[in-house]
């Protein structure tokens, strides 16, 4: 985990465990050493109406993203239940037959598939004798780790921060001054409310800066709109190869590796369409099972991109184990942000490693298929964005006299011209519009719906 505190206190480090997952309660000081392998056993828990299937994939993705953070599964531990045990979330039993596999594996930490509470968290760790973790803990770590930007840093610094004040440990009342009794007045705030203090000041400040930030983008997203560009995003399920579809259309040159979350930061690069249109085509986050609810109102200024998108398009890796499961929750992630209702165009990418994709077209009618790898595709992705696209305008007529060069500026600004020729009335012009657009230049419209 990465330090956190006030740029001019001293940070507070992450100890009392040597995992690279460790959270703060130790009594020792010290930087995490990540000059060796954390090994971790994992724990999946089966619940209604879930089914032992969709279990075993999100344990399988949770290895993906425990070796992401930096760690290796060595354990794994599967439970069916009616609903989580209030105190350890798995039962005593459970937890102890997980301590006598974390002792026999000689495992540094417990992850579980599912949200901890504090209360079950300190539980567990009591019983386990390690480090009891979530998949949120780990997610978190991940984007610490790749986070590159201010305000992607800033993001995920304010996440984690949200996610840990309630799980701050120390010595508690032990040494409060309002312990009270012998041996307990005298010394005032603990270390942990002082910590608690810091941390929550930091919280206000990571705040207010993103507000700031958020401001800042709402304007160039303004400045985009007046525009006759469209703005494009791409979403997706982590690791689906939406850095390399942005960097196989526009040579935006932005980080592409085969690892979960590899890029955090928004990316915006114009595109040229194949009829000449000039759009903005934005790289956003992936999008994972599970994922925080901390992250997802942390970069809500960046998913605003995506909110406010003309067209989304969704890139799934053909090639995943579970498709249909990774479209499923790319959806209900946009449901959650609010961005349910913007158009869609589906992206099965990595074609050359899936070469039954036509099943996949036969189940998704208007997806295209690309192999962002290999450019195959590449050209029918551009054309059905621009049909997309065209699809959203009307094509109009319009006569606007010598004199208002403001209103022919508009036109060309928000529109696409196709034709311009001037008469003694003034130009007479064919453009495409959005309907947004089409009612600000009403006053000036001679014809709606003309033929192409």
């Amino acid at each position: 985990m990465c330090p956190v505190g006030d740029s001019n206190d001293e940070p507070v480090y992450d100890a009392g465990h040597r995992g690279a997952f460790g959270e703060y309660g130790g009594e020792s000081s010290g930087l995490i050493d990540r000059t060796f392998r954390e090994r971790i056993v994992l724990v999946g828990v089966t619940m209604p109406p879930g089914n032992s299937d969709e279990t075993d994939a999100s344990l399988d993705e949770l290895a993906l993203l425990v070796d992401t953070a930096g760690a290796d599964e060595v354990g794994r531990v599967h439970q069916k239940r009616q609903s989580p045990d209030a105190a350890t979330f798995i039962g005593k039993g459970k937890a102890d037959e997980v301590r006598e596999l974390s002792v026999t594996v000689d495992s540094d930490t417990v992850v579980f598939d599912d949200e901890l509470s504090p209360a079950q968290q300190a539980n567990l760790e009591k019983i386990l004798g390690r480090s009891a973790l979530d998949r949120t803990a780990v997610i978190l770590d991940i984007f610490a780790q790749n986070a590159s930007s201010t305000e992607g840093k800033a993001q995920v610094e304010l996440a984690q921060l949200k996610y840990r004040l309630p799980r701050l440990k120390g010595m508690g009342r032990k040494l409060s001054q309002q312990g009270g009794g012998i041996g307990t007045r005298g010394p005032g705030e603990t270390q942990l409310e002082v910590d608690r203090r810091r941390l929550v000041r930091r919280v206000h400040k990571l705040e207010d800066d993103l507000r700031k930030l958020e401001k800042n983008r709402a304007t160039q997203s303004k400045a985009r709109r007046r525009t006759s560009n469209r703005a494009v995003s791409l979403v997706g399920y982590t690791n689906a190869g939406k850095s390399t579809v942005l960097n196989r259309l526009t040579s935006a040159g932005v980080l592409a590796e085969d690892r979960l979350f590899a890029t955090l930061d928004a990316t915006t690069r114009k595109l040229q369409l194949p009829g000449g249109e000039m759009v903005f085509l934005t790289d956003t986050v992936g999008f994972v099972r599970k994922l925080p609810t901390q992250l997802v109102e942390a970069f809500k200024s960046t998913l605003d991109v995506v909110i406010d998108a003309d067209l989304l398009l969704h890139v799934v890796d053909a090639s995943a184990p579970d498709v249909h499961g990774n479209i499923t929750t790319v959806r209900n992630l946009l449901r959650e942000i609010g961005a349910e209702d913007v158009p869609e165009l589906m992206i099965f990418n990595k074609t050359d490693l899936n070469p039954d994709v036509e099943n996949l077209l036969r189940r998704y009618p208007g997806a295209v298929a690309m192999s962002a790898r290999t450019g195959e595709g590449s050209e029918d992705l551009l054309d059905a964005v621009g049909d997309r696209l065209r699809s959203m305008t009307e094509l109009v007529e319009l006569s606007v006299p010598f004199d208002r060069g403001d209103v022919l500026a508009r036109i060309h600004r928000e529109g696409k011209v196709l034709t311009e020729v001037a008469d003694e009335a003034g130009f007479r012009i064919r453009a495409r519009l959005d309907p947004d657009s089409k009612g600000r230049l009403r006053e000036w419209v001679t014809a709606e719906g003309v033929e192409a």
